[in-house]
């Protein structure tokens, strides 16, 4: 194990685990520390720092969620990877996208340890990857492959993907709209920064506190400021919000973090809201399609077309590899985002469009939804049983891919994290998903990143143990 060069200074106005994060950041970027090098425990580095190991904890959390270290299943945590280096993955990019700063192996719930053991994934906002039949993931690229590449940028996306996009709202989400009414994207989180540069620099836009800070990451790199609107059990508060902001972010089919569904009479108080104000709704509908007790009410879009920009994407029903999202909008808005496009030389890529295509051209899209459904309700039981077994209490309701779990404090949130860590297995605090200051102690534990239910099983066996 190398020696650490860390030290805290309290006269710095940085969080003491922000100091610890920035200073073995830089350790590993002057090779002062070297990718496959055992770091010290949380234990251990907070005795030597005299701090709580709760400050130590919060480090590791951050340097985990960056992609620059890994925890090994009974052999500690080690350096996954340089920053700056060749190959290395930049803390932004793996903020985005956790897959690729962890490895392959953590994406799809499980990595190899050095003791041969496994690092199980309980993360939010992975996929059942592993529950995608090769012959199906196999069969969709080989027909990709059949379509002549194109000539010419295609800025609003694949017709025959749009199409599919279109036919995958009506059956599962209830949305009837035209493929032409349907725009590509690279996902939720690049269409968030579309609409902010397209609502224009200095727009304000509402989202949810406790929310999805990726998006709020987006909208504030395209220019716009973010203030937070606040949210209860059942989801976001309308008679709360500001009434001073061009745009409101929500996500009212099952609220992220919180798992509430807002109401019917509560979506359409916020569509007449939006329209008194001259507001738009941005509806980030993430996981709308994984719903285990009773069909989902109405979209948004559905309920108000003419101010609402409903958001989907097929990273959790089938692969973040494809990249590929959607958008449908309000035809000003929707002309303007291809404008920006073409002005701009933007577009979403296509291969992964494609692979959808053909997905639900031979009909295994919608198998492999049931098959998804299936699965994760089924682990979900099992995580709600486990939970409240242990006298846990269990917040989200019969959908998505994860649940949240209330703590006390601050100190039992960083703590289950830290334990859960050491112990080779990720959850998320609650403090991740505030942009302000955390009114809500807890963590997220997602079910569907592990390949099988026994990992699963093993992990909240650990997470209980933890508690």
């Amino acid at each position: 194990m190398p020696e650490v060069p860390v030290a805290v200074d309290r006269a710095d106005p940085r969080p003491l685990s922000r100091q610890i994060a920035d200073q073995l950041r830089d350790a590993a970027a002057h090779g002062v520390v070297r990718v496959g090098e055992r770091l010290p425990s949380t234990r251990l580095l907070a005795r030597s720092l005299l701090v709580s190991r709760t400050v130590t904890a919060a480090a590791y959390e951050q340097l985990y969620a960056e992609g620059w270290i890994v925890a090994r299943h009974g052999a500690g945590t080690f350096v996954a990877a340089v920053p700056g280096a060749s190959g290395a993955v930049g803390a932004r990019d793996a903020a985005d996208h956790p897959e690729a700063g962890a490895g392959a192996g953590v994406a799809s719930g499980r990595a190899p340890g050095r003791c041969g053991r496994e690092m199980v994934n309980l993360g939010v906002g992975s996929p059942w990857a592993d529950g995608l039949l090769p012959a199906v993931w196999r069969r969709a690229w080989r027909r990709a492959a059949d379509v002549s590449p194109d000539s010419v940028p295609v800025r609003d996306g694949d017709p025959q993907y749009r199409e599919a996009v279109a036919e995958h709202l009506l059956r599962h989400r209830g949305l009837a709209v035209r493929g032409g009414s349907v725009l590509a994207t690279a996902g939720t989180t690049a269409a968030a920064m579309e609409l902010g540069a397209v609502l224009g620099h200095g727009c304000t836009v509402a989202v949810e506190e406790p929310g999805y800070q990726r998006a709020v990451a987006a909208l504030r790199a395209a220019g716009a400021r973010v203030v937070p609107a606040p949210v209860d059990a059942d989801g976001i508060v309308v008679d709360a919000l500001p009434v001073d902001v061009d745009a409101v972010y929500c996500t009212p089919a099952h609220q992220f973090p919180l798992g509430g569904r807002l109401p019917a009479a509560r979506r359409i108080a916020l569509v007449e809201w939006a329209r008194r104000h001259g507001a738009r709704i941005i509806e980030d509908d993430y996981d709308g399609e994984l719903r285990y007790d009773v069909a989902p009410l109405p979209l948004l879009a559905a309920i108000g077309p003419d101010v609402v920009v409903q958001l989907g994407t097929t990273s959790k029903i089938i692969s973040p590899t494809l990249g590929a999202g959607w958008m449908v909008a309000p035809p000003d808005v929707a002309e303007w985002v291809v404008r920006r496009r073409d002005s701009a030389g933007l577009r979403p890529p296509g291969a992964g469009q494609r692979v959808v295509a053909a997905m639900a051209e031979t009909g295994d899209l919608a198998k492999h939804l049931r098959r998804v459904r299936r699965e994760l309700a089924a682990r979900r039981e099992l995580v709600v049983q486990r939970l409240t077994g242990a006298a846990l209490r269990v917040r989200g309701d019969r959908a998505g891919a994860h649940v949240t779990v209330p703590l006390p404090d601050a100190e039992a949130e960083h703590r289950l994290v830290a334990t859960a860590l050491d112990a080779g297995v990720r959850v998320e605090g609650l403090r991740r998903c505030f942009d302000g200051p955390p009114q809500l102690t807890g963590v997220t534990i997602g079910y569907a990143a592990p390949a099988r239910r026994e990992q699963l099983e093993r992990a909240l066996r650990i997470v209980v143990e933890s508690l």
